[in-house]
């Protein structure tokens, strides 16, 4: 078989083989990360952030190279999760910028797009490690670049490159020890191998099948393996009200869609389309970016909705949800109630102008923003009980068992009345997702605090002033922060060798910022003697927060074990409630 360019048409049939091959691959994936605690692991953030750009371009139904881009771009862009797959997200980004506009594509725009790609996505890292995705995406690059020019077939030319990227990625162990000791290659560098064979297969002609839509990631209580459920809610279920009626319900009809844009709005214009919307419904949230724009809005005319929408570009990805219908079968949501005032919370001040009758109402007021405004990252009832009694205005969900996406985070800003947000972390594979959303939000100043653990984001909040400036505040906590050392108690989901240590699975570890440093059998044991690892002449005070699986009595035993060992130490306990890891802790 022998292909001299690639049209539309395949682009899109290439892509979503790619894509379904990476998430049909996602546990082998996973199990190739170095270290075996149960995260939201590299696999199933890539899945989750390739699907978010598969399902962009399935609903392009007339598919041109221009509209596949955008859809590519914008999807993972918004859906990336983890480390992995921000990076992953700008490598597409990057390759669809210079492919955008041509009718389709030959070898010569394949290696342009990939040379954006490997350069977009180096950018994106502020300090790049080699031995990591990124070394294998510039690998094929330089593999592509060395043969374009005597290379006319592109079967034959994606094949090459791809086979130089295995050799690559083989190649990861000697460029970071860490893999080496643990006998795998790099994880993020196999997902990008996955794809380019489903890519190739793709091009071929080849379907790969879809054995799973949506990843799910382990979850684990007091000795027990559980499942989280298939598709998690965007937000935290809260409890039932059985009270509501649907006469409550005053727009009737939950619309949603993405608008692929013929050409870049203005800002005039965005908040032209948000005024509109408003207008028609409430419970808004509508982001746009130079490609797409995304709505979410509560109307009893949806069809308005999509009529105004269609005079900025083709609209995709739309749905409408009947809210009295499905209130009559059963209770509304809270997660839905909550989603609604929190995303409307986002353009509360925008002025209210409905049509008919209730063009009467007042206009509602607008609150003025005040000037601070804070975001974390964490899970567990008693912790975000304790960021949102420091002053955190949204608590988002994740971290442990599944980083939220850019698009978890730009929500969450959008909901924050504030001039300056600033954004926590709280883990070191969130940070890039962050980041990401800062560069995309521009009505607000959003300022990422690199927390890598929520004991680093408490410290980081108990040194801000509001008397201070942005910059005096980020000096502040960023000094805050290198004060704190942070550790946790988990247990290991695979068998490794790392650090020096072998592990088994079921081992209970213990890891503080220079990695794995405490492996045992008995949780309390290894909690004592991480912390023992960690205090030094300096340590005043070690606080610990228990998870899920730990009842206060057994953290007030353990506390005051550590309490009679350490005497010049201080110790504090706090309910975090955090699941899978039994103890976060800090010390200061």
């Amino acid at each position: 078989m022998s292909l001299t360019y690639v049209d539309a048409e395949l682009f899109k049939k290439a892509f979503l083989a790619g894509a379904h091959n990476i998430s049909n691959n996602k546990e082998y994936i996973n199990e190739l990360n170095v270290f075996p605690v149960p995260d939201g692991d590299t696999g199933t953030n890539m899945t989750l952030t390739i699907m978010s750009a598969a399902s962009e371009i399935e609903a392009v139904t007339k598919p041109t190279i221009d509209l596949l881009a955008k859809a590519i771009s914008g999807g993972s862009l918004r859906g990336a999760r983890g480390n992995s797959g921000v990076i992953l997200s700008q490598l597409f980004r990057g390759f669809c910028k210079d492919v955008r506009g041509k009718e389709s594509l030959d070898i010569n725009d394949l290696t342009a797009g990939f040379a954006r790609a490997v350069e977009t996505a180096y950018k994106a890292v502020m300090k790049p490690k080699e031995g990591t995705i990124l070394t294998v995406a510039r690998g094929m690059f330089e593999k592509a670049e060395e043969i374009c020019d005597f290379e006319d077939d592109v079967i034959a030319y994606i094949e090459q490159v791809l086979e130089y990227g295995k050799q690559v990625l083989a190649q990861t162990p000697d460029l970071l020890p860490v893999l080496k000791e643990a006998g795998v290659v790099d994880s993020g560098g196999q997902g990008l191998v996955d794809f380019m064979e489903g890519v190739l297969a793709g091009l071929k002609g080849e379907t790969i099948e879809l054995n799973e839509a949506v990843p799910s990631a382990p979850m684990r209580g007091a000795g027990l393996l559980e499942e989280i459920p298939k598709a998690r809610p965007k937000y935290p279920m809260g409890s039932g009200n059985d009270n509501i009626s649907t006469a409550d319900i005053k727009f009737g009809y939950c619309t949603e869609f993405i608008i692929m844009l013929d050409k870049e709005l203005s800002d005039k214009e965005v908040e032209g389309f948000k005024e509109y919307l408003l207008s028609i419904g409430d419970s808004l949230v509508c982001v746009a970016d130079e490609e797409l724009v995304k709505v979410h809005v509560h109307t009893n005319h949806p069809g308005l909705a999509f009529e105004k929408a269609l005079t900025f570009g083709q609209l995709t990805r739309m749905k409408i949800d009947n809210m009295r219908e499905e209130h009559s079968e059963r209770v509304l949501m809270e997660a839905e109630k909550q989603r609604a005032e929190e995303q409307e919370a986002a353009f509360k001040q925008m002025k209210l102008e409905r049509r008919g009758e209730a063009a009467k109402q007042e206009p509602v007021k607008e609150e003025p923003k005040k000037k601070f405004g804070f975001i974390a990252v964490s899970v567990g009832e008693g912790m975000c009980e304790i960021l949102k009694g420091m002053g955190v205005d949204h608590v988002l969900s994740g971290g442990q068992t599944m980083n939220p996406s850019t698009e978890d985070i730009l929500f969450a800003v959008g909901a924050v009345n504030a001039e300056n947000v600033f954004v926590f972390p709280n883990n070191k594979n969130i940070i890039l997702a962050a980041n990401q959303a800062a560069t995309i939000c521009e009505d607000k100043n959003v300022i990422v605090i690199p927390s890598k653990s929520v004991p680093q984001g408490i410290s980081a909040m108990l040194s801000f002033m509001d008397s201070m400036s942005v910059e005096e505040n980020v000096a502040a906590m960023n000094e805050a922060m290198s004060m704190v050392k942070s550790g946790e108690i988990t247990y290991a989901v695979r068998d490794t060798s790392i650090d020096g240590k072998e592990i088994k699975n079921g081992d209970i570890m213990g890891i503080d910022d220079n990695g794995i440093n405490a492996v045992g059998n008995d949780i309390a044991e290894v909690t004592s003697q991480l912390i023992g690892g960690m205090i030094d002449e300096d340590s005043a005070l070690v606080t610990l927060y228990y998870g899920a699986d730990i009842t206060e009595e057994t953290a007030e035993q353990l506390s005051a074990q550590l309490a009679e060992k350490y005497p010049d130490v201080d110790f504090e306990i706090h309910n975090g409630g955090q699941p899978i890891y039994y103890y976060l802790l800090s010390v200061e």
